[in-house]
């Protein structure tokens, strides 16, 4: 199942993701007009990882982004629920510690990361208080998230052209690029649904975060949304 139909079940989110993975980067730096890896930079400095810490990526899908954050000479490891990413990112990231699981179940002892980060993932888990919970109980106290997400323009006449071109444009750019261009009809529709940047900074901080604050990246298209471990 796909398009807006897909009611995030995460075997459906999953196979999904499968259909892409093989396009998905390319796809993103095209859609984006290359914007996609100026984002993951603005992620990985909002973090501040130091050498030696431990980071975790969420939703990592093809690893790009955890190889972005190793960057900082953290140990970053991704996880991903989707094994068609990851099968992707091992394939081209072999040197990128990636595995599979479930946002909602983490595979991990409570207080192992000093920082956890997901990137355009979380509009896409069933369960979205249930995730930050969970990132919570694996960061230490005084830890760091940054949630990097699409978000909502701040100007009201270049909200209305986005928003245009996600419902319009983007599907016609997927059917040229993207191996499975429903899938992005889909994406398109989560992106507008999604709460804004305050609505989002609420939420983080009544699932285990203090300090919420943001920053917006691209006039709003994409938010960081930073917090702390308490």
């Amino acid at each position: 199942m796909t398009r807006a139909h897909l009611d995030k079940q995460p075997h459906e989110v999953a196979a999904m993701f499968d259909g892409v993975a093989g396009r998905y980067d390319l796809t993103n730096t095209v859609l984006s007009f290359g914007r996609d890896r100026g984002w993951r930079r603005a992620t990985r400095l909002a973090l501040d990882l130091q050498p030696g810490e431990r980071a975790l990526d969420l939703g990592a899908g093809t690893g790009v982004s955890t190889e972005e954050l190793a960057l900082s000479g953290a140990y970053a490891v991704g996880a991903d629920l989707s094994l068609g990413m990851l099968r992707t990112g091992h394939e081209r990231r072999p040197q990128v510690p990636l595995l599979a699981a479930d946002a909602l179940a983490l595979p991990f002892a409570d207080a192992s990361f000093d920082a956890v980060t997901i990137s355009f993932a979380l509009r896409n888990i069933a369960d979205v208080d249930g995730a930050l919970r969970e990132m919570a109980r694996v960061t230490r106290p005084g830890g760091r998230l940054v949630v990097c997400e699409f978000s909502h323009p701040t100007l009201a006449p270049f909200r209305a052209t986005y928003m245009g071109y996600l419902m319009r444009a983007l599907p016609g750019v997927a059917r040229r690029v993207s191996s499975n261009p429903d899938a992005y009809v889909y994406l398109a529709e989560s992106i507008r649904a999604w709460p804004d940047q305050a609505g989002l900074a609420a939420r983080i901080g009544e699932n285990g975060w203090g300090k919420v604050a943001w920053r917006n990246l691209t006039g709003g298209i994409v938010a960081l949304h930073r917090a702390i471990r308490p």
